[in-house]
């Protein structure tokens, strides 16, 4: 890792402390000579969601190369929560960036995504419809013997929920049809970014790149990612150091994908981020499972388990990283 981290002399969140102000300048020049040199863009779109990984990373880009050449965009859908939408535009009213709306709702009905979803939660609920929500939760890691085993939970138009088991291919449609999502969220800002000759900017952080909590050719879709290399907790030190309004640096990560607030930790990751820092860079680092575990409050055995969950994640997920296989090199490219 090459940003400057806190010296201490045992194992804790202090390890992870970095110097705000050399890291955004590095990024800043780093964004600045990948535009102008191997991208050869005009500038940097993205999309903001009203989250932390986004703001920060559009406080990088007008650091970068300024607000004039920063362009936003918000994409909300039927199941967005609203206040994504007004926290989106206070980051950029906050930074002088540009931005519009593109409400993907229509586009996504259009495309069957709600449909499609529907239908497959209508297996478990056939009366599953006007009314109704949902989301999909996952085990905990720490109770689970590391297995990641997912339930879908819905609930009623009185407001009663209940969570049920999902066979493989019921699990593997909703996610199939939620992932147009993403996909279109990306079309979209490379229509921005090809009509204004700019670059798009990822903007996942260490734990959701190195674990795969991005959708292939979605989310997961960039030219650049800058906060990529950043735990959370030091997105988050980051966002205070840049001016991130309060409000956002307070908000619960979210997924913001399911008509029922849903929380990261319930979607895919084992713990909340700051005690998932801790275990991930014990892992990348070789500190021992009790050394760790006094610093996340976990036992030995915890942590163990929180290991093997990052593990299977990232066997799971390394095709995500992948580009297009050839049958055969092509050595001109």
């Amino acid at each position: 890792m090459n940003m400057p981290l806190a010296q201490t002399g045992s194992f804790g969140a202090a390890t992870l402390t970095i110097d705000p102000e050399a890291e955004a300048t590095r990024i800043s020049a780093a964004l600045r000579s990948q535009l102008t040199g191997t991208l050869r863009r005009r500038g940097l779109v993205l999309g903001l969601s009203g989250g932390v990984d986004s703001s920060v990373s559009a406080a990088l880009a007008v650091r970068a190369v300024g607000a004039k050449n920063v362009f936003a965009l918000f994409m909300p859908e039927d199941d967005s929560d609203p206040e994504s939408l007004r926290l989106g535009r206070l980051v950029a009213e906050t930074f002088g960036i540009s931005a519009v709306v593109e409400n993907i709702g229509p586009t996504l009905k259009a495309m069957g995504c709600y449909e499609r979803r529907d239908a497959f939660i209508r297996e478990l609920v056939p009366e599953y419809g006007a009314g109704w929500a949902c989301k999909i939760v996952i085990a905990n890691a720490l109770t689970n013997e590391g297995y990641n085993i997912s339930s879908l939970v819905v609930q009623d138009p009185e407001g009663k929920q209940t969570k049920l088991r999902m066979p493989p291919h019921v699990y593997l449609g909703i996610v199939a049809s939620t992932n147009m999502k993403q996909r279109t969220r990306k079309q979209v800002e490379y229509f921005h970014a090809d009509r204004l000759n700019y670059a798009v900017i990822g903007t996942p952080n260490r734990l959701e790149y190195d674990q795969g909590f991005f959708v292939k050719n979605g989310d997961g879709a960039a030219d650049v990612k800058p906060i990529a290399h950043l735990y959370k907790s030091q997105v988050y030190q980051l966002a205070a150091h840049l001016g991130v309004p309060e409000e956002i640096r307070r908000r619960p990560p979210t997924t913001d994908t399911y008509s029922l607030q849903q929380t990261q930790e319930e979607f895919y990751f084992s713990l909340p981020y700051d005690r998932m820092d801790l275990c991930l860079y014990g892992l990348n680092n070789g500190i021992a499972a009790e050394e760790v575990g006094r610093a996340a409050g976990l036992t030995a055995e915890q942590v163990g388990r929180v290991w093997t969950d990052i593990a299977s994640k990232r066997k799971t997920t390394r095709y995500l990283h992948s580009g297009p296989l050839l049958v055969d090199p092509v050595p001109e490219i």
